[in-house]
């Protein structure tokens, strides 16, 4: 994988001012918070590698499943010349939509776009080895700004997949599927996997394994912010917390620090002062009605013409026409 196969829209200094500026903002909050999307370097995509094989993480199992049965399925339905992934994928769930595709007989490109380009590399790196002749894309970018720079030949199939929309607030993620429709010609599509309102219990295990990998994932985030900024958080010392909100219908990530400390940020011009018990919120992940997702779809010009679900309910893949 040389650099020129990558179209990049956001390098290493541009990563840097974006992080400052969460930092800044979310750590000067009264509540404070960081962006899920900074878990993810190329240690923090490892480590979520690693979650998706838990036995108590079912979200990955589950969306598999719907795919494995459907894939064939979605080909024929969308005809998609050019598969978009919004965060890079080389994954078996990748994989079972590129080859419904290929035996479709349609597929010509496929373009995964992602943050981290190390990340990214590695994902077009595989894909191009696993499939000789299909032409691959890598856009290293953020999928909150640069969806209108996705290359590919009409028509278009974007997914996203994993229940990462949970990861936004609600007014961010209508924000995000206007987003999406503008950059959909009328008629191309959008296949959106949703975790499911399920027991309380059997979500927080999701986010709190007992082998305390999902914990290791969380703290990645203050690593993060020590290799980009040189502050001088110790990552070993913040508890993982998940937390379920049922009034949000949200799973709440959290660090919490037992002891007060103050931590110093060079990168961002800041020192921040913790108390004993204060959390850093890290990530919420919400979790979905099928009606809830037609309703939001919908009110952003995508309107949902197939839903499946696996055999446990647990969670949902709705394939969405970009309308007018």
């Amino acid at each position: 994988m040389t650099e020129s196969e990558l179209d990049i829209h956001r390098g290493e200094a541009e990563i840097a001012e974006a992080l400052r500026t969460d930092v800044r903002e979310g750590l000067s909050a009264r509540r404070k918070w960081l962006p899920s999307k900074w878990f993810y370097d190329a240690a923090g995509s490892r480590l979520f590698e690693d979650i998706t094989a838990l036995p108590e993480y079912y979200p990955t199992r589950s969306e598999r499943e719907v795919l494995a049965r459907e894939a064939g399925e979605i080909a024929r339905i969308t005809g998609a010349h050019t598969l978009v992934e919004l965060g890079s994928g080389s994954s078996e769930k990748t994989r079972l939509l590129l080859d419904g595709l290929r035996e479709h007989g349609s597929l010509r490109t496929f373009v995964p776009l992602d943050v981290s380009e190390s990340a990214l590399a590695e994902a077009v790196g595989a894909i191009q080895a696993g499939y000789p002749g299909l032409d691959v894309r890598g856009v290293v970018g953020d999928f909150t700004e640069h969806l209108d720079l996705l290359p590919g030949e009409p028509p278009r199939l974007v997914v996203f997949l994993g229940g990462t929309i949970g990861n936004f607030l609600p007014a961010d993620r209508a924000k995000f599927l206007h987003a999406v429709r503008d950059v959909l010609a009328e008629g191309e599509w959008f296949l959106l996997g949703t975790d499911l309102v399920k027991d309380a219990g059997t979500l927080v295990r999701a986010y709190d394994d007992a082998a305390g990998v999902t914990a290791a994932f969380n703290r990645n985030v203050l690593r993060v912010v020590n290799d980009v900024l040189g502050a001088d958080f110790d990552p070993g010392a913040w508890e993982h917390v998940a937390h379920w909100d049922a009034e949000h219908e949200w799973i709440e990530m959290r660090l919490r620090t037992p002891e007060a400390v103050r931590v110093a940020i060079p990168g961002a011009g800041l020192e921040v002062s913790f108390e004993a018990g204060e959390y850093i919120r890290t990530e919420i992940s919400a979790k979905f009605r099928r009606e809830g997702v037609v309703a939001e779809l919908a009110e952003a010009g995508l309107a949902v013409e197939h839903w499946w679900a696996d055999a446990a309910a647990r969670f949902g893949v709705s394939l969405a026409r970009a309308v007018s």
